[in-house]
């Protein structure tokens, strides 16, 4: 023992000094720091990864003469020759990958938002500052090409597509039911809150093969990572209050907003043209919590509304008023991770669960609808070389649909397995290829099926570029349809997509051409889907059209302002059509002006949006050809203004369709001729022909000098 504790000693010191610690710090660019950089010993397994400053320290047990390695996404791998004793709190630059030199991005039917996206077309505080925006996210895209004017629904609709053809997702997971639930021809608007997204990209079509279940277009929203500071935000409305709070940590945070919207007072004062025996009420609060880990963020986000209304409207196949009284619940939560490991990989994993309820009286019927979805995502990205990146993953969707209508029940339960595959070819410094495909399994439907998906753009001049898009899509039937019948196939769609843009120095033009044709689509027998309804996909279409986008901040000193104008000509054989026509959505043009601009005199912020379409198609069945009608063109001015009182806290005004312009978004029918062998007509107007808005807005910060204005 005695011999043995000295050699056991001499060892443990041995061992201990030839430990070594290597240190530094990783840069780019104008010494930007560069985080997540993977550091390692060749030949080893002692290495670290950079923190968010750039910096990074380990232990080795390496001696001597070594290579080390560094290597990151966006830069080129470097393998540097070291003298492990030497080497302590050193500065590595890292130089940009050669297709990172003369980026190109594809963008053909994409509008990106907010974040650091170089070909952003609307900012985060465009949400809430346009005119005419309620402060919703859905509204704040009616504003750009592909988009439809249809003021009776308020869901967006998207090149010829129905709004349950649009696919939300939140920090890349689905959400299964966007939107508050309404009566017929009150418009609705989303759950969301704009002052938790740092950006938003609204693809308009041959999206990636990431998502799936879409048949138009996929509309992408990110929470913010990291909020910039503490604060508490207060509002009090002419229709409600809300109230904001963020807090930060060293490695985590918590913001939570809440609102809550009560009509009555404005229906006193300014009544509309809705009978109202309970106006519309509702209380609603979002959460993002995040937390930074040693390689990755986690997120949670969570939404809840609760929401009722009881009123009577003007039927034109009713003698009395019909009814409708509802009571909604709506929450919606997913937990998602996104970071690194490995030798450069990335992955990001997502879960979602949403449950909505909608319960209450439609004319003599009670009814209880329910709706129980998740979504759970995996995604693995890896950069094989400087000129390949690929990416691939899996999605798994369950759905449980039940709806009781006084004594008759229908629902399903679905279960989509999906998975995925693409891949970046950047052939040359001004050429980059996107090849994909997207499998997916639908057990309801007992269907298999394969998409495929490609987009090429191509760097003319250093803010010139042209792409293209092309892929298969499809998407299970909606509600409306697998409630009653299961015996259907996935309606499909194709898209080809060709794309110009320009950008420099806060001004953006796009211009797009598209081609989309439908297949598979559903058709039924009866004047609306029943359970009696004889159900097929017999139904087709097509969608094409030309869409121009120009925005400028730059040539006006204080003016921002966008412009945007989109013809589509489409028709379907769908639903109960008895042929192919235009559907009573669908305007052949629609185009609309947004400015803003301040006025530092006044410490104001003036907007102003025009926008108009075309008219929209109706069937008159007075006459003899179906969709014959169309509707009078629309045309709505709506402006804000924003008023400074001090650095925090702010009042605001708006007006929407300030001219009090009679828009008309179509026709109703009875169902049977009058004596004189006449079908008679209601108009479906807009519930009032101008809503007016009045808030004062206070933020609290330690800055003594954050304000709401971004987010009005």
């Amino acid at each position: 023992m005695k011999t043995f504790l000295p050699i056991a000693l001499f060892f443990c010191s041995i061992i201990s000094f030839s430990q070594t610690t290597i240190s530094g710090k990783i840069v780019g660019e104008k010494n930007k720091p560069v985080p997540n950089a993977n550091i390692y010993i060749d030949g080893t397994y002692d290495g670290a990864t950079s923190d968010d400053k750039g910096d990074f320290s380990f232990i080795t047990t390496a001696v001597g003469n070594q290579n080390l390695v560094i290597s990151a996404l966006s830069f080129e791998t470097q393998s540097l020759p070291i003298v492990v004793e030497n080497f302590k709190n050193q500065t590595l630059q890292l130089k940009p990958s050669s297709t990172q030199l003369n980026e190109v991005l594809i963008t053909a039917g994409t509008m990106e938002s907010g974040g650091k996206s170089r070909v952003s077309v609307l900012k985060p505080l465009d949400i809430l500052t346009t005119a005419g925006n309620p402060g919703d996210i859905v509204s704040a895209f009616k504003t750009l090409p592909g988009t439809q004017v249809v003021g009776e629904s308020g869901k967006l609709f998207v090149r010829g597509g129905e709004a349950n053809e649009t696919q939300t997702f939140i920090d890349g997971i689905r959400v299964a039911q966007p939107y508050i639930q309404t009566a017929n021809n009150v418009p609705t608007r989303s759950t969301f809150s704009a002052m938790l997204f740092k950006g938003t990209t609204f693809s308009t079509g041959g999206y990636s093969a990431e998502y799936g279940e879409a048949l138009s277009s996929v509309l992408l929203m990110n929470t913010i990572d990291e909020p910039d500071l503490e604060k508490t935000d207060v509002g009090v409305m002419s229709v409600g209050a809300s109230l904001g709070n963020t807090q930060k940590w060293k490695n985590n945070s918590l913001s939570v907003n809440a609102s809550y919207i009560n009509l009555q007072p404005y229906q006193t004062l300014l009544p509309d043209n809705i009978e109202w025996i309970k106006p519309y009420e509702s209380f609603g609060g979002e959460t993002v919590f995040r937390q930074k880990l040693e390689r990755g963020l986690l997120k949670f986000y969570a939404s809840y509304t609760a929401a009722n209304f009881d009123l009577k409207q003007d039927y034109v196949n009713y003698p009395d008023k019909l009814r409708t009284q509802n009571k909604n619940n709506n929450l919606y939560t997913n937990l998602s991770y996104k970071g690194v490991f490995g030798d450069n990989w990335s992955v990001f994993t997502g879960l979602s669960f949403a449950k909505s309820r909608n319960s209450g009286i439609f004319d003599v019927y009670n009814y209880d609808a329910s709706e129980n979805a998740s979504h759970l995502k995996l995604k693995l990205t890896k950069p094989i070389s400087d000129k390949i990146k690929t990416s691939f993953g899996a999605d798994y969707f369950y759905t449980n649909f039940s709806e009781l209508v006084t004594n008759f029940k229908s629902g399903y339960n679905s279960n989509i397995l999906a998975a995925y595959s693409e891949t970046d070819f950047f052939i040359a410094s001004n050429l980059v290829a996107k090849v994909g495909f997207r499998f997916s399994k639908n057990y309801l439907l007992d269907e298999n099926s394969i998409a495929p998906r490609l987009a090429l753009a191509y760097k003319v001049a250093k803010n010139q570029q042209f792409s293209m898009a092309y892929g298969t899509f499809e998407q299970a039937p909606k509600n409306d349809y697998l409630k009653y019948s299961t015996n259907l196939q996935a309606e499909k769609a194709q898209h080809y997509i060709l794309n110009y843009e320009f950008n420099k120095d806060k001004q953006v033009f796009k211009a797009e051409i598209y081609y989309k044709s439908y297949d598979n689509l559903v058709k039924y027998d009866t004047k609306s889907p029943v359970y009696s309804s004889n159900f097929n996909n017999n139904g087709t279409g097509y969608a094409k059209g030309l869409e121009l986008y120009w925005r400028d901040n730059k040539n006006i000193k204080n003016l921002e302002y966008w412009i945007s104008y989109s013809y589509i000509d489409t028709e379907r054989n769908y639903a109960n059509f008895p042929n192919q026509a235009t559907p009573s959505f669908v305007a052949d043009h629609t185009a609309s002006l947004v400015t803003k601009y301040w006025i530092q005199d006044w410490r104001s912020q003036i907007g102003a949006t025009y926008t108009f379409s075309s008219g929209r198609p109706y069937n008159n069945p007075n006459e003899t050809v179906f969709m014959d009608g169309k509707t009078k063109t629309y045309n709505n001015l709506s402006v804000n203004w924003a008023y400074l009182i001090s650095p925090q806290k702010i009042l605001f005004f708006s007006v929407t369709n300030v001219a009090g312009i009679k828009n008309v978004y179509g026709y109703n029918y009875t169902n049977t001729p009058n004596s004189a062998g006449i079908y008679e007509s209601q108009a479906v107007v807009p519930t009032a022909d101008r809503f007016f808005f009045v808030g004062f807005f206070w933020t609290i910060s330690k800055d003594k000098k954050t304000n709401q204005l971004e987010n009005l």
